[in-house]
């Protein structure tokens, strides 16, 4: 029982969905796909406060961080070298 006096403090679908700017439904399919973590409390979902401050803080706010700028680099790459040909010849047209 290490929480044990510490109270979690969560927040409703309805107020991370406004956070975000996105809309509730767009919400429970992220909850659904396992992209934001959400306790069910009765019939209802719940979002941690320190999941909330990951989605926002880092997550899906559009940080470009060293690391997505070398995945992105490794694809493109990819890309290049395997339709590198029809890259041309699209951009010829």
């Amino acid at each position: 029982m290490e929480n044990k006096g510490k109270k979690a403090i969560y927040i409703s679908v309805q107020e991370l969905a406004k956070m975000l700017g996105i809309s509730r439904i767009a919400v429970f399919n992220k909850i659904k796909k396992g992209q934001i973590p959400a306790e069910k409390i009765g019939r209802s979902y719940a979002i941690s406060m320190e999941h909330v401050t990951e989605i926002v803080g880092g997550l899906d706010s559009g940080i470009l961080t060293e690391e997505k700028k070398s995945e992105i680099k490794k694809a493109v790459e990819k890309v290049v070298q395997e339709y590198g040909d029809t890259l041309k010849l699209l951009g010829k047209e």
